[in-house]
């Protein structure tokens, strides 16, 4: 999965003032500066910083002192240097470190005296330096939303009141049986059912189906492809005429292409294929007896049918508690109307899109497919990722004001677990999460799920019957 942004918004919109330095107070705590604040637009400001004449000599003064026991000068030992050799021959270097040390205190300050919750990374531009002067630059940069905080206590949801059934558990069994199960060669005629293995070319109007759609080479000729001889398998209404054809057998079998097929160039046509049976398979599905458990790793059957119905249990309980909490936050979006960071949108969406994008090319969709409904995913990844920026703005928020935190040892645990599951050392995976500022994200997942935890426990919970299965 791409990346998301949404660790940052989190932690970005509990934040409450300027970042601390190592030794817990704000660094920047006694500099004096003056402040105006420009509204550019949504979660957007320009901040216009000037600090004054005398903290600017006062830090020059003390990045020069610095300099002075670092800097070493022909003819003098080692922090001996005097200092006006010192200013001549590190002037621009003094500058910029005194500028350095201004901005980084001065913005901290600006943001902790305008109380501004920060969000994304600041343009900062430089206006004036000059020594005996006041110095002054400006920062733009996007900030949380501002919003009133809904009531969060009491959100009504419906929680389903399922259990796992025998017919659960027998649905289960068979789908493990089909992973087990044999495909036997047979001396008969094709039956509706039965898996055939084929030769075939096909054409559309006289003309190879790759004249016609040129992505579509899987559709113009095979050589032993499997097809199941099954309704809509495949291409609707071909195998059905394959039925009653014996082993070696050529026929001719006519298709209508559907309006919606996946290959638009043929939507709508007639298709025509030179089809050759070459093998006929019958499949058979293994008996449900110890033998059958064993080969999944259970001692016996009793264990299997155990063991399934605690998974079921268990995925169940996960589709209840999804299904709650997918409530608590769609309940929180409806009661918070507020204007996001255009930056931050943006960038949650081009993951959004990245996802969608890999998800149908795992499908099988093909590029040009994507390609053209490029517009279309935009804006469901747009939706999608406003959803979900939005949520780690209510979130944060509700995480700040109860108190809520994600601890040390739970995020050690956390790592632990990706290392189990990456089959790496712990180490390594701590070097991974620090590359990729993976730690914000593993805090943000951790705060989210307890945040989430918390709604649900205080929430008005009615129980509902299941809805019907499809």
């Amino acid at each position: 999965m791409a990346r998301s942004n949404l660790a940052f918004v989190f932690r970005g919109s509990a934040a409450t003032g300027p970042e601390r330095d190592g030794r817990g107070a704000f660094a920047s705590k006694g500099l004096p500066v003056n402040v105006t604040v420009e509204n550019l637009g949504p979660c957007k400001k320009l901040l216009r910083v000037e600090v004054d004449a005398p903290a600017v000599e006062a830090a020059l003064d003390e990045i020069t002192h610095d300099f002075q026991k670092q800097v070493r000068l022909p003819g003098f030992r080692p922090g001996k240097a005097p200092r006006h050799l010192v200013v001549k021959a590190y002037a621009s270097q003094i500058d910029e470190e005194a500028k350095r040390k201004l901005v980084s205190e001065g913005y901290r300050k600006a943001i902790a005296d305008q109380k501004l919750r920060v969000v994304g990374q600041p343009d900062i531009e430089e206006i004036q330096f000059a020594k005996g002067q006041p110095f002054q630059f400006a920062v733009t940069l996007e900030t949380a939303p501002d919003f009133e905080l809904p009531e969060y206590k009491g959100l009504p949801v419906k929680r389903e009141m399922a259990v796992v059934t025998e017919g659960d558990v027998e649905r289960a069994l068979n789908v493990l049986r089909e992973q087990r199960a044999t495909y036997l060669d047979v001396a008969r005629p094709v039956q509706d059912g039965d898996f055939v293995v084929v030769n075939y070319v096909g054409t559309c109007d006289g003309k190879p189906i790759t004249d016609i759609a040129p992505t579509a080479m899987g559709l113009t000729e095979k050589k032993d492809f499997w097809l199941h001889v099954a309704k809509d398998s495949f291409i609707p209404g071909f195998t059905g005429q394959l039925i009653g054809a014996q082993a070696g057998e050529k026929r001719t079998v006519n298709v209508d292409f559907p309006a919606d097929f996946v290959a638009r160039e043929l939507s709508g046509r007639r298709g025509v294929y030179e089809v050759e049976t070459v093998q006929v398979k019958e499949k058979v599905l293994p008996e449900l007896n110890d033998e059958f458990a064993q080969s999944f790793g259970a001692a016996e059957m009793g264990k299997l049918r155990e063991g399934v119905r605690t998974d079921l249990q268990n995925e169940l309980k996960y589709k209840i508690k999804r299904g709650v909490r997918d409530q608590l936050v769609r309940e929180l979006l409806n009661r918070v109307n507020c204007e996001l960071p255009e930056s931050v949108v943006l960038s949650e969406t081009r993951s959004v899109v990245y996802d969608i994008v890999r998800e149908n090319q795992q499908r099988g969709v093909a590029k040009e497919t994507i390609e053209k409904q490029k517009d279309q995913i935009f804006s469901v990844a747009n939706n999608s990722a406003k959803d979900r920026i939005k949520a780690a703005f209510v979130l944060g928020r509700i995480a700040e004001k109860e108190g809520i935190k994600a601890e040390q040892k739970e995020i050690a645990q956390r790592v632990l677990l990706l290392a189990e599951q990456y089959q790496i050392k712990p180490e390594q995976m701590v070097k991974q999460l620090r590359d990729r500022n993976g730690f914000a994200e593993i805090e943000e997942q951790i705060l989210s799920a307890k945040v989430l935890d918390f709604l649900e426990l205080n929430a008005n919970v009615e129980e509902v019957l299941p809805t019907a299965k499809a």
